[in-house]
């Protein structure tokens, strides 16, 4: 059978990619921030999946206020860099697991969640960051990708606690696929952040690193956390962490529920963990968990 063999949390800041196809990396401002995503590119290459689910949000390109799923999977074989405005990213097409993508969606919305199911869309920064950030800047992506987007966007959003249960949802869904696939789940967005009025530029680190230590320790407690206190403390667009709890609930010590004791399942180990800011406007935070075998 598949199994989620690993989770991977990380900012998709739109800035890491201009710094990315603009040759910036190594100035003195981005230097730090890859530096952190070093160890993770060498894991990568030593830990590369067959599949990668990402969980993201997208910024009005594949969709807009004409019509806003609230949870969308990518069913398609491929799936080509989305134009925000200035022209396609210059990043490799991503290609798909129609196979895959579609039994997670037959499984998920028999566990009675609702899933747009997309055949056709273009895949902006909150994708393609990531991948970059993981793989570096390859003439093709390691792996097959299964986009998942996130409305955080547009209120209503859902809560963490919804998302916390999708993702057990999505894990019991990998683990019932008949083929023995080594799948990623990765959470992407955030950290603390918001892009406009009086508090435009908030960055609260210690409720960011906060937010990692319950991820790791009490995602169960953290999914309960309503959104006023993600826009208080974290900013407008902080709300999208709640895309890192799809990642986290899928992971094993959640997804199975208890041992047949009564006990918890293994939490997962952690890997590596980075936080740094700024970049750009925007707090970054990166973590790297493995399933317990």
């Amino acid at each position: 059978m598949a199994r989620i063999t690993a989770s991977v949390y990380t900012s998709h800041v739109p800035a890491i990619g201009a710094a990315i196809d603009l040759g910036k990396t190594d100035e003195p401002y981005w230097q730090p921030l890859f530096k952190g995503y070093e160890f993770s590119r060498q894991w990568m290459k030593e830990h590369t999946p067959d599949v990668i689910f990402l969980v993201y949000n997208d910024h009005a390109t594949a969709f807009s206020l004409d019509m806003i799923p609230t949870f969308a999977i990518g069913t398609a074989a491929q799936f080509a860099p989305a134009d925000e405005g200035w022209g396609p990213r210059p990043v490799p097409t991503v290609i798909g697991h129609p196979e895959l993508a579609a039994h997670i969606a037959q499984s998920v919305i028999q566990d009675d969640f609702d899933l747009t199911i997309v055949n056709k869309m273009d895949v902006d920064h909150g994708l393609t960051v990531p991948l970059n950030l993981m793989c570096g800047s390859p003439p093709a992506w390691p792996c097959p990708v299964i986009p998942f987007a996130v409305n955080v966007v547009q209120y209503p959003v859902p809560s963490g606690r919804r998302c916390f249960n999708l993702g057990k949802a999505i894990g019991r869904a990998v683990e019932s696929f008949d083929a023995p696939l080594d799948v990623q789940i990765w959470g992407t967005g955030g950290m603390s952040h918001q892009l406009q009025g009086p508090r435009a530029g908030l960055i609260n680190k210690e409720w960011d690193n906060r937010f990692l230590d319950r991820l790791i320790a009490d995602p169960e407690g953290l999914s309960t956390m309503p959104h006023i206190d993600y826009v208080r403390e974290a900013g407008s667009e902080g709300i999208e962490l709640v895309m890192w709890l799809i990642a986290r609930g899928a992971m094993s010590d959640v997804s199975r529920g208890a041992m047949p004791d009564g006990s918890p399942g293994a939490k997962p180990t952690v890997v590596h963990r980075f936080y740094h800011v700024p970049a750009s406007n925007t707090a970054v935070g990166h973590l790297i968990l493995e399933n317990a075998q």
